[in-house]
């Protein structure tokens, strides 16, 4: 006999270990944008919110 006979699987069971290595990198890349987006997302969100009380400050400072 040969060392690999017909129903040698290994070849079949080093490409499913290596595709789901590959998954588990692309998720973690996906959520890792995902979270720096989210952060970039909440901090424009407080400088705007930082902008519109300034210029609220602005204008009661003008008006008083």
């Amino acid at each position: 006999m040969t060392d690999r006979d017909w129903n040698d699987d290994s070849d079949y069971d080093d490409a499913v270990q290596r595709a789901e290595q590959a998954t588990r990198v692309g998720w973690a890349a996906i959520a890792s944008t995902i979270g720096v987006l989210g952060c970039a997302l909440i901090a424009a969100a407080v400088v705007c919110v930082v902008a519109v009380i300034g210029s609220l400050y602005v204008v009661m400072a003008i008006n008083s």
